[in-house]
């Protein structure tokens, strides 16, 4: 009996010392990494996640919903600890997160928010006043006139946000008059030629067009080549956001005015310390006082801020925090 209980004993000993040791297995699913932005994520959600001792498996959807729901199923078979998502479509990755949820595993939103689930944390920057922050430089510099608003997919929750946020500046100067909205239409993705279309239409129809503020940087490139057949390029002002290498280069020919620099290395260092802590069983943060609601439930959130990049302070902005090198912008 004795000898029984010293092998239990060594036998739990055991299984207590492997399950310490055990490396916590962490799911990325991602929309796409066409974009260098969103290389820039990966590796340094890969990194973080390394450095604090787990494992990442990344799957990529090419921006396919139907791709990236097998993905997650995948995933989920395999048993991993925490999975992390940013979702092509926020309907479809509702439905990702309740087949997590039903094995237990925690769900982190990055970068853009999945709305009526049960996600477990919510990482992003704050993209109402991304938004806001757009429209307001492009106002200062150009308080009256026709504007284009170009918005993102409406599968995108970021999309309204940042819609919520140009027309927090906008609609005052509505109400008065001074500016005109000529066209607000949202596209299906988040591709050059889905703006090029519409803006090359906008023209078409004999607009004149002072202003463009594009969802992201991939919009303002396809708007700027609309501008550019119409021989309007570095006349109307345009806005984005990520900082594309792209949209660095416009900005430094004068095509495009501004971009928004979200900060992606503490985004991906904020996302892979929660899911790390969270498939130990410890909270995601040590703040969990700020929450955002997702139709759901009011989810623990951290946002950060994004800054405005324009002609005059490339250098102490992109340049000087590493986030792109001055050679790539001059290639």
């Amino acid at each position: 009996m004795r000898q029984i209980n010293l092998t239990f004993q060594i036998l739990l000993v055991f299984l207590l010392f492997a399950g310490c040791n055990q490396k916590p297995e962490i799911g990325l699913l991602m929309d796409t990494i066409a974009r260098e932005r969103w290389v820039k994520d990966r590796d340094a959600f890969v990194q973080k996640v390394n450095d604090l001792g787990g494992s990442v498996t990344v799957k990529v959807a090419d921006s396919d919903a139907s791709v990236q729901f097998q993905q997650a199923l995948e995933m989920i078979n395999a048993g991993i600890d925490v999975l992390v998502i940013i979702p092509v479509d926020m309907t479809v990755a509702a439905g990702i997160v309740k087949m997590a949820k039903k094995q237990n595993i925690p769900v982190i939103s990055y970068d853009r928010l999945i709305r009526d689930s049960d996600i477990d944390f919510y990482v992003s920057t704050d993209n109402i006043d991304v938004g806001e922050q757009m429209a307001s430089f492009l106002t200062t510099v150009r308080p009256t006139g026709n504007y284009v608003l170009i918005g993102g997919p409406t599968t995108d929750n970021n999309s309204f946000q940042l819609h919520l946020g140009w027309m927090n500046v906008l609609q005052p100067l509505i109400d008065k008059g001074d500016i005109k909205v000529v066209s607000h239409q949202f596209v299906e993705r988040w591709e050059p030629q889905d703006a090029y279309q519409l803006m090359s239409s906008v023209l078409n129809e004999g607009h004149t067009v002072d202003a463009v503020i594009a969802g992201n940087d991939a919009l303002a490139q396809g708007a700027i080549d609309a501008l550019a057949e119409h021989g309007m390029a570095g006349k109307a002002l345009v806005a984005g956001q990520d900082a594309d290498i792209t949209a660095i280069r416009n900005i430094i020919l004068g095509n495009q005015t501004i971009t928004i620099y979200k900060p992606i290395e503490s985004l991906a260092f904020n996302a892979a310390d929660a899911a790390v802590k969270m498939a130990k069983g410890k909270k995601p943060s040590d703040n969990m006082s700020f929450t955002i609601n997702n139709g759901h439930r009011l989810v623990p959130a951290i946002l950060l801020n994004g800054q405005v990049v324009n002609k005059q302070n490339i250098r102490m902005t992109v340049i000087s925090e590493g986030f792109v090198a001055e050679q790539e912008i001059f290639e």
